[in-house]
């Protein structure tokens, strides 16, 4: 198994061991997780120096404790900078499969019973390295292994709406092949979803499920304009708190609680872009209270140096939730799964028998 984990001593706030080994017992599904946000640190040492590229930082420990401190990046643009480095250890079909399937086994080592990825494949395509080959080679990395898994693809907010258009289009020719779902992803800010109404009326239109990234660095209205465009599950959403503090906005979280939209939650994550101002600030709990559907996850592990485990721990620590409220919003997770009926039927079994943890 490779170490997806900064060192020891690594500049972050730690759960207690106990925490953490309790949580690493639980039964988890994995929604949110960019795959050139999850890469091992080995595995992108060793593609920036086979590629010739010089890191941040040299080594798979000096890489790790680098993107560790830079976690605290406090805005989502400059969060956003550390995928500098990875699309570049990632840019051969190679290194693609390798990352793919060591994200699946890193989320089987933690505990998942399903898992969903997300990439965004523009960013990989090359004039010798078509967008085709990219999809086919992360496939190719997930399906080696044992875990049930999908991938999503992510147009990206700030491209234009004839290249999310050809995202769209990518997204339903592998949709037979493990892709289930498209997503629009990047910087929120100045940059609608409307913009990209083509591409998510295609994929809409055609059957293919939507979960796109809303009220994370924009407000929570974003959520309602992703909802209307077709989303069924929404990236983040950590901005919808801001609606609890008055009527007027719990009437408007109660309209998406009816229409079953489900929230993937990324604490640490939301945190290290300033979406949420720590921890036991975010608003995960409170939502939850609220009665919205929603799960938690990792959105980029090595961005922001954490695990599925980590965050349950982490959620344990800083959040009112109990064992018996995680292993809830895991059967919500597979509940609103892309995946095939029979695989979240059989995840949801695993979860039931599993239990909650002595």
């Amino acid at each position: 198994m490779v170490d997806r984990l900064p060192p020891a001593g690594a500049p972050r706030a730690e759960p207690p061991a106990a925490a953490l080994a309790a949580c690493h017992a639980l039964p988890k599904v994995l929604l949110h997780e960019h795959l050139d946000g999850g890469l091992a640190p080995a595995t992108l040492a060793a593609w920036l120096q086979r590629r010739g590229i010089a890191g941040p930082a040299e080594g798979p420990e000096a890489l790790a404790a680098w993107f560790a401190a830079h976690a605290q990046a406090g805005n989502l643009v400059d969060y956003l900078r550390g995928f500098d480095w990875t699309l570049a250890a990632m840019a051969e079909p190679p290194a693609m499969a390798q990352v793919a399937f060591e994200a699946a086994e890193a989320a089987r080592a933690q505990g998942c019973v399903l898992a969903e990825f997300r990439m965004a494949p523009l960013l990989l395509a090359t004039p010798t390295v078509p967008a085709e080959a990219v999809v086919e080679a992360l496939l190719q990395g997930l399906q080696r292994s044992a875990l049930p898994s999908g991938l999503i693809l992510c147009a990206m907010r700030q491209a234009s709406p004839a290249d999310s258009l050809r995202v769209a289009r990518l997204a339903l020719r592998y949709r037979d092949a493990g892709v289930v779902g498209l997503d629009l992803a990047g910087p929120e800010a100045g940059h609608p979803p409307g913009h990209h109404a083509a591409a998510l009326a295609l994929a809409r239109d055609a059957g293919l499920p939507l979960s796109l990234h809303a009220g994370e660095a924009d407000g929570p209205e974003r959520v309602e304009q992703a909802v209307a465009l077709g989303a069924r599950r929404i990236g983040h959403g950590v901005r919808l708190g801001d609606w609890l503090a008055d009527a007027a906005g719990r009437d408007r979280l109660a309209a998406l609680r009816e229409a079953g939209i489900h929230l993937e939650q990324c604490p640490s994550s939301n945190v290290h872009t300033g979406a949420a101002a720590s921890l036991r600030a975010h608003p995960i709990a409170a939502l939850w209270r609220f009665g919205l559907s929603l799960s938690y996850h990792t959105d980029n592990p090595l961005m922001s140096a954490t695990t599925l485990s980590r965050e349950a721990a982490l959620l344990l620590c800083h959040q009112p939730l109990t064992p018996a409220d995680l292993i809830d919003m895991a059967r919500q997770a597979a509940r609103h799964s892309f995946l095939p009926a029979p695989v979240r039927q059989a995840a949801l079994a695993q979860i039931d028998a599993a239990g909650v943890p002595a």
